[in-house]
C-alpha cells in the first residue's frame, strides 16, 4: 500500500524573536565599546606621564666663594639642563632648561643635607614654561648623594601634575666639608625628571 509523500517544511524561526535579539546584540556591542571608549579616555587622563627626562640630564649649582662647615656669606647659581625629554601629550617637547642666581646669604655645606622648599621655572624648547613647586630631600648612601624633589607644577604647560626629579651624584666632597676637611665649590650630578597628571 502505497504511502502518500510528506512534505517537510524547515522551520524559519519567528521573525520577531529574530528581531529582538539582534537589537539586544547590537545594544550590547554599544555599552561594551562605550565603556571601553570611557575606560581609555580615564587612562589618558589621570596617571599619565606627561613627560620624562633622562640623562644626559643633569643639575648643577656653584658657589660663590665655596662653601665650608663654617657659615659665611655666598651666592649660588643654579642650572637644570634636561634632554632628551620625551612627551607623549606634547610630541615636540624634547628639552628643557632652568637657570637662577641665589642673591648671596649666609650658608655652610652643612645645608646640602637638609630639607628645603624650592621652585623651579623650566622653559622647555617648544617655549612654554612650568613652574614647579617642589620639597627637597637628600639622603647618602656610601659616598652617594640621591636628591630628591617632589611637588607639582603649579603654573604653566602641565600645571596641576605631580612632579619627581632625582639627581644621584658623588657625596665625597660635601661629607668631607661637613668634617671640616674641605669645601664645596659645586655639586653636579645626573638626574631624571618625571612630571605626570593626576
Amino acid at each position: 500500500m502505497a504511502h502518500p509523500a510528506r512534505t517537510f517544511r524547515r522551520s524559519t524561526g519567528r521573525p520577531g524573536f529574530r528581531t529582538s535579539f539582534s537589537g539586544v546584540c547590537a545594544l550590547l556591542l554599544l555599552v561594551v565599546g562605550l565603556l571601553a571608549s570611557a575606560g581609555h579616555a580615564q587612562a589618558r587622563t589621570n596617571g599619565l606621564l606627561d613627560v620624562t627626562c633622562t640623562p644626559p640630564s643633569s643639575a648643577s649649582v656653584t658657589y660663590n666663594p665655596p662653601l665650608t662647615n663654617t657659615p659665611q656669606v655666598s651666592s649660588a647659581s643654579l642650572n637644570w639642563q634636561l634632554g632628551p625629554c620625551v612627551s607623549t601629550s606634547v610630541p615636540a617637547l624634547t628639552s628643557g632648561t632652568h637657570s637662577a642666581v641665589n642673591p648671596p646669604r649666609t650658608r655652610t655645606c652643612l645645608e646640602l643635607l637638609n630639607t628645603a622648599a624650592e621652585t623651579r621655572t623650566i622653559t622647555w624648547n617648544t617655549g612654554a614654561t612650568s613652574t614647579l613647586s617642589l620639597n627637597r630631600t637628600t639622603t647618602v648612601a656610601g659616598a652617594v648623594l640621591v636628591v630628591t624633589f617632589t611637588g607639582t607644577v603649579t603654573a604653566g604647560l602641565f600645571a596641576g601634575d605631580t612632579v619627581v626629579a632625582t639627581q644621584t651624584g658623588p657625596a665625597t666632597d660635601i661629607l668631607l666639608c661637613t668634617l671640616g676637611l674641605g669645601s664645596v665649590s659645586g655639586v653636579y650630578a645626573p638626574m631624571v625628571v618625571e612630571i605626570t597628571s593626576v
